[in-house]
């Protein structure tokens, strides 16, 4: 992989860091509009917080392709691997952390979204250097991506009455 490789990626982790960190607040910059909760989060739930890393990372997908991804066989195949595996990343460590010390600290919470990016995009490097043998065709990959984006919208405004999407500190859930 070229030098640019490498600083597209860098430039990728420090986009999705930015934008992920002031997309937590633009629902309440906003005075709560309806645009800001499709993309930002509404609440303190972790579901909302996955919204912060999947945005900024999917926004940041088409420059990436279109600098140095077209060429590259299985990009939009390697960027859903990624991004989902950021979003997993996101619960996994919250509630193994809390359910092991039955506490939750804001620190360490802000650090959980930090270091699944770095591993989304680290995952990414890895799987663009070793040649990844793509099984889904990049279509198929972005419609995915598309459905996720819209399955975060319709959970925003429709959410399940479970702990998952729960506001931790009214109790409340989704878009109020």
């Amino acid at each position: 992989m070229t030098k640019s490789f490498s600083q597209w990626q860098i430039a990728g982790f420090l986009f999705t860091s930015v934008a992920g960190t002031l997309l937590h607040f633009l629902f309440d910059w906003t005075g709560g509009n309806v645009v800001a909760a499709l993309f930002s989060a509404v609440n303190e739930s972790i579901w909302e917080h996955m919204k912060l890393l999947f945005y900024p990372m999917f926004l940041f997908a088409p420059a990436e392709f279109k600098a140095w991804g077209s060429g590259t066989s299985c990009f939009w195949q390697i960027k859903l691997l990624g991004i989902v595996a950021g979003l997993a990343l996101i619960p996994v460590l919250f509630y193994t952390y809390s359910g092991i010390l039955g506490i939750t600290a804001d620190w360490f919470n802000i650090t959980i979204f930090f270091i699944a990016a770095a591993v989304a995009y680290r995952l990414e490097t890895a799987l663009f250097q070793r040649g990844f043998r793509c099984r889904l065709g990049s279509a198929g990959a972005v419609a995915i991506l598309v459905l996720i984006s819209l399955i975060f919208s319709f959970l925003t405004f429709f959410p399940p009455r479970i702990p998952f999407f729960e506001d931790p500190i009214p109790g409340t859930y989704g878009f109020r």
